[in-house]
């Protein structure tokens, strides 16, 4: 797993400028004491160890799922009661904690997204451009499935028989259904948390 900037890049700073803009007060103009933003961050009682305080005066985190004591079941449940059961759970479109389920839905559903997650996989061979510039080049290739080979060569139809001998049980079934933690709508896993996931380790 190489470094990951998720949840800053295209989360975090994408908010924090919209905010600075609904307040009028664009970077870098400084944002006065006292004023600021309520933001609710959908993080579930099973993630309570992401919900953090915003580190800008000008925004403060609430976490309403908490507050109601709310686990991820809660959330299908009531989902389910509204009819809205099939509601899939959220996450970026090439992200690496896919398991082979994910890649078979957007294969199968959306040829475009595929289209463009097989150019992304193919493009982050070789790492990242600017750290290969300044000489931190990746040792190895990067592929977005664990297999480590070409997207649209991977074997995401099923987990091979070779795959769970190899992997046991328990990887294998993440192998299929991808990271059970790996994202939330507010943060992507740390990276010790990912270390600990990647060797089977326990904090």
């Amino acid at each position: 797993m190489t470094r990951r900037q998720c949840t800053g890049e295209y989360k975090v700073k994408p908010i924090k400028k919209k905010v600075r803009d609904l307040l009028g007060y664009p970077y870098p103009t400084r944002v006065p004491k006292g004023i600021f933003v309520e933001q609710w961050i959908g993080i579930s009682t099973d993630e309570f160890h992401r919900a953090k305080d915003a580190d800008v005066q000008y925004m403060r985190n609430v976490h309403p799922l908490i507050e109601m004591n709310w686990s991820r079941s809660d959330c299908v449940d009531y989902l389910s009661s509204l009819g809205l059961a099939d509601t899939p759970k959220s996450s970026c479109l090439g992200c690496p904690f896919h398991g082979n389920f994910q890649w078979r839905h957007i294969r199968d559903n959306s040829p475009a997204e595929w289209e463009d997650v097989v150019k992304f996989d193919a493009a982050i061979r070789k790492g990242n451009a600017r750290a290969n510039a300044t000489g931190n080049v990746l040792l190895g290739e990067a592929f977005l499935h664990r297999s480590r080979v070409p997207l649209d060569q991977a074997p995401i139809d099923h987990v091979t028989a070779a795959e769970r001998a190899a992997l046991g049980e328990e990887a294998a079934a993440e192998l299929e259904q991808g990271v059970a933690n790996g994202c939330s709508p507010w943060t992507c896993r740390s990276e010790v948390e990912a270390v600990q996931a990647e060797f089977g380790l326990t904090a």
